[in-house]
């Protein structure tokens, strides 16, 4: 990380600062953080899984999206979980099962567009993790895909907090958002978790008509008939519609937490999963521009929506753990019996579901440059303010970054500085501020001093 020990705030300087920021290129500006706390959701979006205590904060997500992509947090810094889960590919994987550390995973990497905007608390297709902020770490601690497992030879997970505790940046990010330095598996979760759920999708065709209409059975402006003819099929249940809205329900197209197996079954590799009755939001099945974001299913074994379609229309198989709403009168599984043309209309109306900032918003990207360097930006391109309290005193001023410890000096010749205050904390929204005496002709300046 390249943090000067001493940041002068120069106008001129700080001026390039800001300008090194905007660029976006392995730097993230900590004095003046994205916005990932308040984006706007659509008013017909409420279904929302943040748990109390871990509400999503500008700094939470900031270091949440750090920890996201740093290859460090693998055993052999190969592998972060942005290598699962691309932005490019709705944080997803074009491959049918990802590699990792040990080999691949056994199941498709789910995309990770909207998590946060579902009833739904549970994650991983099989639903094993009580929590998002539970799942965060097991891919971590998993002997093929990051390897922390503690087992086959692989580091315990508490050697990963110390190799993390050992680099500067992840104290400054730490302290940022916790108030102390301090690293532990809670605070990971906590942090990555955070980064997730604000990966939001609401810019998509859906949402265009969707705001034009009183609700969403109404036919929407701008969509063609053949993708208002698909919508129709989407929410109305069978007989007459293909009843998908019985699992995922608009406008979040979230899975229903009571739903049951889909009738895919099989596993990469071969065999068979009863097991999986999760799904991830139906936004973003497909890229901006109609490419595939990745195969679909836990094993990738659908590569179009096409054949999605064709799936639902009729259910291979009956399973013990089948969905009751894919069952028909006297047992028999789903056949919907859909001409060429409607399921033609579902896919067209699928495909409107799909976003575009999502792909290319800074706020989700890698913030590493290409050589993995990471440049935290620490004081804010604005000069320090001095304000009189009195005949001989004045306050230093500067916004800084919250939890940050600097150091106040002074010098008479702004070549040679001396400290005057060695400790001076920035309170929680930033403002680092001392009292000085102005009983003889100085320079102020703070400065943070990186610990070795």
């Amino acid at each position: 990380m390249k943090i000067s020990p001493l940041f002068v705030l120069w106008t001129t300087f700080a001026s390039s600062l800001a300008s090194i920021a905007k660029a976006g290129d392995g730097v993230i500006d900590l004095t003046s953080l994205a916005n990932y706390a308040n984006q706007t959701v659509p008013a017909y979006v409420t279904r929302n899984n943040t748990p109390q205590g871990n509400a999503i904060t500008d700094k939470g997500a900031t270091l949440g999206r750090v920890l996201f992509y740093d290859k460090r947090l693998s055993r052999n810094d190969s592998v972060s979980c942005s290598t699962c889960h691309k932005q490019a590919h709705a944080f997803s994987d074009t491959a049918t099962a990802s590699t990792g550390v040990n080999g691949t995973t056994g199941r498709h990497s789910m995309r990770l567009i909207n998590a946060r905007f579902a009833q739904e608390v549970r994650f991983f297709w099989d639903e094993r993790a009580t929590s998002l902020e539970n799942q965060t770490t097991q891919p971590i601690r998993d002997h093929a895909e990051m390897g922390f497992s503690g087992a086959n030879g692989d580091p315990a997970f508490s050697e990963l907090l110390v190799k993390l505790a050992a680099i500067e940046e992840y104290r400054v990010l730490f302290t940022m958002t916790f108030g102390d330095s301090a690293i532990t598996e809670t605070r990971v979760q906590l942090a990555i978790s955070q980064f997730i759920r604000s990966i939001q999708s609401f810019d998509s065709r859906f949402d265009a008509g969707r705001v034009q209409v009183a609700n969403a059975n109404n036919a929407f402006p701008n969509y063609t008939a053949q993708e208002n003819a698909g919508k129709q099929l989407f929410l109305a249940p069978p007989p007459g519609g293909a009843g998908c809205a019985g699992c995922h329900r608009p406008g979040e197209f979230d899975i229903d937490p009571l739903s049951g197996n889909n009738g895919v079954i099989t596993k990469i590799g071969g065999g068979t999963d009863l097991t999986n009755t999760r799904s991830p939001s139906l936004r973003d099945l497909v890229g901006p521009g109609g490419q595939s974001n990745g195969a679909f299913m836990h094993d990738g074994s659908l590569t179009s929506l096409a054949q999605v379609v064709n799936h639902y229309n009729a259910i291979p198989a009956d399973n013990a753990g089948l969905d009751n709403r894919l069952r028909r009168p006297n047992n028999q599984t789903q056949n919907l019996n859909l001409t060429q043309p409607q399921k033609e209309s579902l896919v067209a109306f699928l495909q409107t579901l799909t976003g575009s900032a999502v792909y290319t918003d800074a706020r989700w990207s890698d913030p590493f440059d290409d050589q993995g360097n990471l440049t935290l930006i620490v004081f804010p391109p604005t000069e320090i303010a001095i304000q009189k309290t009195g005949s001989s005193t004045a306050n230093v001023i500067c916004q800084a970054v919250p939890g940050l410890s600097y150091q106040l000096q002074s010098s008479t010749d702004l070549v040679n500085w001396n400290s005057i205050v060695a400790t001076v904390t920035a309170d929680l929204n930033g403002l680092c501020q001392h009292s000085v005496s102005l009983t003889n002709s100085k320079f102020y300046r703070y400065a943070y001093v990186v610990n070795p």
